[in-house]
């Protein structure tokens, strides 16, 4: 995990991100007061909390629904580090500059321009084209505004609970959500969605599966394509793989229902995860990651 007082001779076997190109589409929201709800008790929020967890859905929408105006933020405002104290947001504009240049080079070769995705960084809950979420839903990318959305605790849950440390852990997780950018200018979402809306609930989540998969594929592509621009160091590859199993379905309903239900899956088992990210890393394709290719046949 990067923290501004860790010192650089404890970081060691960390990504060379110092290096890359700092990304100037990273917007700060960090600090920013939501609207306060009504309250259901600390009972009540915590089996709304519950509920959303097992379920997959978004907490701030089971609120609305049990007649709560949306509830994010409690108290004062957290202290956002100062300019040049912030080793966080310094990391994640240098994994996006250096994100942004792969997937822009890749698009020029195929006679493309890449339009940049803008990272919003948040604390507890944010507002976007795509509603009122919080932070429980882990990053996420809003196909409207084309934006990803990342609470930087998030990257503190993979460690302390899924055991994925590492910076390059945290880069995959952003590589992953731009990759979902990149799906969205290709207009896979748009046919996927298309699919989605003839579909069935399994049907629907095996199309969820196929995207996930697919954004960890292109995680894979950016990852052979820093290595090739020595941003890596030994180890980073298999933080990436930890981190992509460490989110897998399986593991997941593992970890917080006690069995495995493969029907329910939307992201992917961990194995599937690893692998696709591996594809994508191996090949340096975006060619090979057509996961989406059973459905056209």
């Amino acid at each position: 995990m990067i923290v501004p007082e860790r010192q650089e001779s404890e970081r060691g076997d960390d990504m060379r991100w110092k290096t890359s190109r700092r990304s100037t589409n990273v917007e700060d929201r960090r600090g920013t007061r939501l609207p306060q709800a009504g309250g259901i008790g600390c009972v009540g929020l915590l089996v709304v909390l519950a509920l959303a967890y097992l379920t997959g859905n978004n907490p701030l929408e089971l609120l609305q629904q049990v007649g709560n105006a949306p509830s994010v933020s409690v108290g004062q405002p957290a202290a956002v580090p100062a300019a040049g104290e912030d080793t966080e947001r310094e990391f994640v504009e240098a994994v996006l500059g250096s994100i942004e240049d792969t997937w822009a080079g890749i698009f020029s070769r195929a006679g493309r321009r890449y339009e940049p995705s803008v990272l919003v960084l948040y604390e507890d809950a944010v507002q976007s084209a795509c509603g009122l979420n919080s932070a429980a839903v882990g990053p996420f990318y809003c196909p409207p505004d084309r934006n990803v959305y990342l609470d930087l605790s998030f990257f503190r849950e993979l460690e302390r609970r899924f055991g994925a440390a590492g910076d390059f852990a945290q880069a995959y997780v952003i590589a992953h959500e731009v990759g979902h950018h990149v799906q969205n200018l290709l207009g896979i979402s748009d046919q996927v969605e298309q699919l989605r809306r003839r579909s069935g609930e399994r049907d629907a989540n095996t199309l969820s599966v196929l995207v996930e998969l697919q954004a960890d594929c292109f995680a894979g592509v950016w990852a052979r394509h820093a290595q090739a621009d020595n941003l890596l160091e030994e180890g980073d590859i298999e933080e990436a793989i930890r981190a992509a199993q460490s989110v897998g379905d399986d593991f997941i309903q593992k970890q917080s229902q006690g069995y495995v239900n493969p029907d329910s899956f939307t992201h992917g088992s961990s194995e599937q995860r690893a692998s696709w990210f591996h594809r994508g890393y191996d090949t340096g394709d975006v060619g090979a990651c057509d996961t989406m290719g059973a459905l056209r046949r």
